[in-house]
């Protein structure tokens, strides 16, 4: 059985009542968490990614590593996390950690129930990691963690009512408001993209037809240019010149890349996923009234190639269009290392029970060698 410093209680019994009240201190107490350093893990399907952060967001040091031989076992990520931690730790005062896993993470943040690209099926990450790095641990979702980092010092600062939408190979997103993140009760709410936008389309791997993502993802933006260049379409000759007619090397940003230098099909094809965007926006709208839409994820370094589509769509399929407010849609700012800076920043809201473990600590030995002082003081009189 784990145990926590000097204490024997288990780690799951210790930890689990203390991040069961973070959701609620997480709107009161982010600006008054201690300002020390945290470390962000942002796990993918072959690389570990973790940084040092600052109470304002800053990275102090970032280290990454492939996963050995981008293994895919539990305990070899899990082994690849705590290395990185430690290597951390030399060189730093690390006083928690927070994780962003992509996938779903229960209500309590501690089990990754699914990962699409790991083999974690309802695996105690936290549990295992907190008995292993003796400091707290914060487990959540990346998209959630990224909202976070977007909200606290990105793109959403000043925002009551945010979502967030991740545009990668699919489509993640996050909701936060009055400054705390809406994880649903189970610990699985923003799974947006696959809302079906299109009954009967394109099959999808959740398993489904006519996901949003799709018809709006780095997934969809390749799918489409692969099948133009495949048909010998016209439009498609730039880019089959572009990757000497080898189709499979055809990839999202290369498609972005040449849309910048004006290639009219690239253009085209991120004006259809940004207007599929836009549909997709208008329909969380519809249910979350948000007053902030934050783009993220590395289809977004489009920049306006797809967001200018997406407002205009966002416009046209409005509910209520002309008669309500309408939410900015903006992108995000802080790049690929927003969930890293997330986890670390959320893990700072856990981290004061490592200062008091650390401190009670101290003060036993302090205690400890006033009576040792005083028993060596007393027989040599």
């Amino acid at each position: 059985m784990s145990t926590y410093g000097n204490f024997s209680a288990p780690i799951g019994s210790r930890r689990a009542p203390a991040l069961r009240t973070v959701g609620t201190r997480e709107r009161r107490s982010h600006l008054t968490a201690p300002r020390v350093p945290t470390v962000g893990i942002d796990i993918g399907g072959t690389k570990v990614m973790a940084g040092v952060v600052d109470a304002d967001g800053n990275i102090l040091e970032k280290v990454r590593a492939e996963t050995p031989d981008k293994s895919k076992s539990p305990k070899v990520v899990e082994d690849t996390i705590v290395e990185l931690v430690l290597d951390l730790s030399d060189r730093h005062d690390v006083h928690a950690v927070g994780i962003g896993a992509a996938g779903w993470i229960d209500a309590d943040r501690n089990r990754v129930l699914f990962a699409p690209h790991l083999n974690w099926r309802n695996e105690p990450l936290r549990d295992r990691l907190s008995g292993r790095l003796s400091v707290p641990v914060l487990v959540d979702n990346d998209a959630n963690t990224a909202a976070w980092a977007e909200w606290r010092f990105g793109a959403g600062r000043g925002e009551d009512h945010l979502v967030m939408i991740t545009l990668g190979t699919g489509i993640g997103g996050a909701i936060l408001e009055d400054g705390q993140v809406k994880r649903g009760k189970y610990g699985v709410a923003g799974e947006f993209g696959h809302m079906q936008v299109v009954p009967g389309g394109h099959r999808c791997p959740c398993g489904n037809r006519g996901c949003w993502e799709q018809y709006s993802s780095g997934n969809a933006l390749v799918r489409e240019a692969r099948e133009l260049a495949a048909a010998d379409s016209p439009v498609a000759y730039g880019i089959v010149e572009h990757v000497k007619g080898s189709i499979a090397d055809i990839t999202g940003p290369m498609i972005t890349e040449l849309a910048r230098e004006g290639d009219a099909m690239c253009v085209e094809l991120l004006q259809d996923i940004g207007q599929w965007l836009g549909v997709g926006i208008a329909n969380l709208a519809a249910a979350l009234d948000p007053s902030c839409f934050v783009i993220g994820g590395g289809v977004s370094a489009a920049d306006d190639l797809l967001i200018g589509p997406a407002r205009d769509a966002f416009k046209r399929h409005l509910t209520g269009r002309g008669y309500r407010p309408e939410a900015r849609i903006v992108r995000a700012q802080l790049g690929p290392e927003a969930g890293m800076v997330g986890a670390a920043d959320l893990a700072r809201l856990v981290a004061r029970r490592f200062r008091r473990a650390k401190r009670r600590r101290v003060e036993r030995y302090e205690r400890y060698e006033r009576f040792a002082e005083f028993r060596r003081t007393r027989d040599t009189a």
